[in-house]
Formats: C-alpha cells, structure tokens, sequence
C-alpha cells in the first residue's frame, strides 16, 4: 500500500514541513506494473503475497477489479503487507520509504509452486522488491522454458548478483543503472556506457530511461536513442511502473523492441501527469490515442 504526502518541497534531515494532503492508494512495483500491463492490453497472472493487515484484503480485491489472476498472491500471517511511504514535492519528483513486509516472505517454494504459469507465459516480468533467490528462481524456469525474461531492477539490490541481469531485457532508471554500474548518467553517451555493461554482465538488452531525455535503448544489434513524450508531469511515481508494464505486453505481441519501448514511453508519459500510482495507469486506448497523435 501507498501512503502518498503530497508538499511543496521535499524537506532537508531534521527538517519537518507542513504537508498539504495525505492518501492511501494501492501499489507496490510488482502490483503496479500487474496493473499496468493488464490496462495495456495482457492477459496477467501475478505470483507474490500479501500480509495479514488491514490493507490486505484492499490489495486483493484491487488486483481482481483489475482482472489480475490472484491465485498465487498468497496471505502470510503474523506479517504486514509491502508499503511505501511515498512523498511527492511540486515539481512532480518523489521520495519514497519501503517496508518490504509479506512481499520480503515470498520464497523460491513459492516461484516453484507457480512454475506451470511460469512456462505458460509470453513473458515474465521481475522487479526487486521480493527476495533475490525468489527472482533469480523465476529467471531459471523461464529460461528453461523459453520464456521471455524482463527485469526492473528496483529497488536496486546491494549485491546485484550477475544472474540477475542475464535476462532477455533490463530496464533501470538512470539512477538504478548508475547505481548497478558506477556509471555516473549526465548525458546519452553515459546512458550508452552504463547499458554497454550491463549487456556484458548478461542482459541480452538495455533500456535506460532517462525522464525527459528519452531512452537509452542498447539492443543486441544497435544503439538507439529513443526521444520523450512532451508532458507537464506532476507525479513520477509509477513512471517507471507504467514503462514496464506496457513494454512487457506490447513486446510479447509484436516481437519489436524498439517500437515496444515507444509504445512504453507513452504508458510512461502519461503516468507522470496524474497523480498516484495505479490511479495513473493508461489503458490501451489511452495510449493508442496519444501516440496517434505524434
């Protein structure tokens, strides 16, 4: 769950500022970019755990609002469900607290129970607010089975262990990417950099995204810079999530990459002129519209 406190400037260590709004929304990366994949158009099946709280049972019924197969999202007693507190500033930037909870339970037993939705998918798509081995298990029964393997590496691991970057597609934000590679990202040519070595530690592509310059995409074949969507944004919060989501379906569907993380800038785009995470998701027709438009 989201508490999201909205103020006019982020404060400083020590500083206590007066808020101007305070609410609850439904999130975290792994439900975000479930919902925003389903919204984009996929058939979603989501493996993960909620707690034993009151928010528990608002988080499930969200998911099935959304048309998201629950069947492996699993209640863990004696535990809080995964929440963030999320401050959002003016500008549209945000700072946020995680408290890992029940998805800091969900185990490789889990991913191995949910191995035939695993091998049934186009694709799978990772972030890393659940355990390390749990992804890293994920990885090693798509990979067996064929299946497409996408990672958001965030929040960034302490250790980001090799195997988890050897996936079909890793797409960080440049201050994830930075962090992953020591790569400072100023410009294009950083992004390049950073995506270089993230390709030799084993992502077959890179996608970087940059905000307002674009993204940094490094397929197994070519460099590509691609531009951002011109928007007012007011909440970057689930950007990022709305990028994921979108590439994920969009890729499974047609194969093309480059045209996937187009469509993904979109999804992205118009997330960060809405407020709240879910709240901000695009559906399909949203975003056909306004890349029609380009």
């Amino acid at each position: 769950m989201d508490l999201v406190v909205r103020c006019v400037s982020l404060p400083s260590a020590g500083e206590t500022i007066a808020a101007q709004s305070a609410s609850e929304v439904c999130g975290g990366k792994g439900a975000n970019q479930a919902v925003a994949a389903a919204k984009a158009g996929g058939r979603v099946q989501m493996i993960g755990r909620v707690g034993s709280d009151a928010f528990a049972n608002r988080l499930m019924s969200n998911l099935v609002e959304q048309d998201i197969d629950t069947d492996h999202v699993l209640r863990t007693a004696d535990c809080t469900s995964g929440l963030a507190v999320v401050a959002v500033e003016q500008s549209g930037q945000n700072s946020i607290l995680l408290v890992a909870g029940a998805n800091g339970r969900v185990s490789v037993v889990d991913v191995q129970s949910a191995r035939s939705v695993i091998e049934s998918a186009d694709a799978l798509l990772l972030q890393l607010e659940i355990p390390t081995s749990a992804v890293i298990a994920a990885i090693r029964i798509a990979k067996q089975a064929g299946v497409r393997c996408i990672l958001d590496p965030a929040p960034v691991a302490l250790d980001c262990d090799d195997e988890l970057l050897a996936v079909d597609l890793v797409c960080p934000n440049e201050t994830e990417a930075a962090a992953i590679t020591g790569i400072s990202i100023h410009t294009i040519a950083d992004a390049h950099e950073a995506a270089k070595q993230l390709q030799r530690r084993g992502s077959k592509n890179v996608a970087i995204t940059l905000g307002e310059k674009g993204v940094a995409l490094l397929t197994e074949s070519a460099f590509h810079h691609v531009e951002a969507i011109s928007v007012e944004a007011v909440d970057t919060t689930a950007a990022g999530d709305a990028f994921a989501g979108a590439l994920g379906v969009y890729w499974a569907q047609t194969n093309d990459l480059i045209e996937s993380v187009r469509f993904a800038n979109i999804a992205g785009a118009i997330a960060a002129t809405r407020h709240g995470a879910q709240p901000s998701l695009a559906t399909r027709q949203e975003i056909e519209s306004l890349r029609n438009q380009k």
